[in-house]
């Protein structure tokens, strides 16, 4: 998808479209060295993607989606159907190259792979870059951004922008053949894809970037603070901590998925002609960016370990935060002591000696 086509600047009023561009490196051999490992990447990342979302609802209720599975658990399904969707279209549009031997034909059926791939592309990148927003604010805010009933706020926003932008861009014929795939026409396509993807791309990959630096050295000073605090307030802080590390490791996907494309984005913005541009990047992003939801799926069995690991330990979990509970309140009661009764205060001691001697 990063590839650009094979012309040179100068020539380009000369083409009308994209079917006027050779198709990419059928003349200098790399053909099947681009459309082979893109379409292996394609399949594996397509399914990883179903492989998320059937291990997802397999564990889950579907009909308590909105009402009893966490943010984190709908976002996880949110961002696999988004890169389940472009693999497809992506997988069933290099297919098509690689059998023909030319462009996607007919014009309109590439513009619909355009279409597709632009939308769930752009949603993806929204979602992901609203899970980092979320988890900033949760950090240091100690707030949690509400997606509203139903999750209306984040679906109009992560897929109403998209679809938006991609029916102006149909409107105006900025879908068709790049060269080696189907997205923005090479030669008619310039603003949709400047608009939708060359300059949004690198800026939400920075934005997310710093604010996962920004949200991981918290974490790092919170975890240590906790270290020296126990009690309810530690147990909370800690709970925090906890998601917040698994939101963060889906934006950590993100960013491993999307860096090729996002500087491949920024370099052609300093450039005259994108041939300018190293070719081994090309190739770095057909591997990584087509990859991601192999990354995913490995971010979410990691989470579900977690997990398991946390319900395991639950009992002994408990019965920590009850003894913490306890060390904090016979640390009040020390500081307190000479403000309170001696009879009132040794009855006090024993309520707290009889409780640990039950957790036992």
């Amino acid at each position: 998808m990063m590839v650009p086509n094979n012309t040179t600047k100068p020539e380009t009023f000369l083409f009308k479209d994209g079917y006027d561009i050779p198709v990419y490196g059928l003349a200098n051999g790399m053909f099947y060295y681009i459309h082979i490992p893109a379409i292996v990447c394609l399949l594996a990342s397509l399914s990883c993607a179903v492989a998320t979302i059937v291990l997802s609802f397999k564990r889950r209720k579907a009909g308590e989606f909105f009402t009893k599975w966490s943010k984190g658990e709908r976002l996880v399904v949110y961002i696999s159907t988004c890169d389940g969707m472009f693999c497809a279209s992506h997988l069933m549009d290099h297919l098509q190259i690689l059998f023909t031997l030319d462009h996607v034909r007919p014009k309109e059926l590439c513009a619909f792979y355009g279409f597709v791939m632009t939308v769930f592309v752009v949603a993806q990148i929204l979602i992901v870059n609203v899970v980092a927003v979320h988890v900033f604010v949760m950090m240091f805010l100690n707030k949690k951004i509400s997606f509203g009933k139903y999750d209306s706020c984040l679906i109009i926003w992560a897929f109403g922008v998209p679809i938006f932008g991609a029916t102006v861009a149909a409107t105006y014929e900025q879908f068709g053949p790049m060269g080696i795939a189907c997205l923005y026409d090479a030669i008619k396509g310039h603003v949709a894809n400047m608009v939708l993807t060359t300059i949004p791309v690198p800026v939400i990959l920075v934005a997310n970037i710093v604010l996962y630096i920004l949200t991981f050295i918290r974490i790092r000073s919170d975890t240590l603070i906790r270290k020296y605090r126990f009690g309810t307030y530690a147990n909370a802080v800690g709970r925090h901590i906890k998601a917040a590390k698994r939101m963060l490791m889906f934006v950590c996907a993100f960013v491993l998925q999307w860096w090729c494309f996002g500087l491949f984005g920024a370099w052609s913005l300093f450039v005259d002609n994108p041939l300018e541009i190293p070719e081994i990047l090309n190739y770095f992003g057909v591997v990584f960016t087509n990859l991601g939801d192999v990354f995913n799926l490995v971010v979410y069995l990691l989470v579900l370990r977690n997990k398991s690991r946390q319900l395991m330990s639950k009992p002994q979990q408990i019965q920590n935060e009850k003894s913490d509970d306890l060390q904090e309140l016979a640390v009040t009661i020390a500081k307190k002591q000479h403000n309170i009764p001696k009879s009132e205060r040794e009855a006090i001691l024993e309520m707290i000696k009889n409780a640990r001697s039950t957790d036992v």
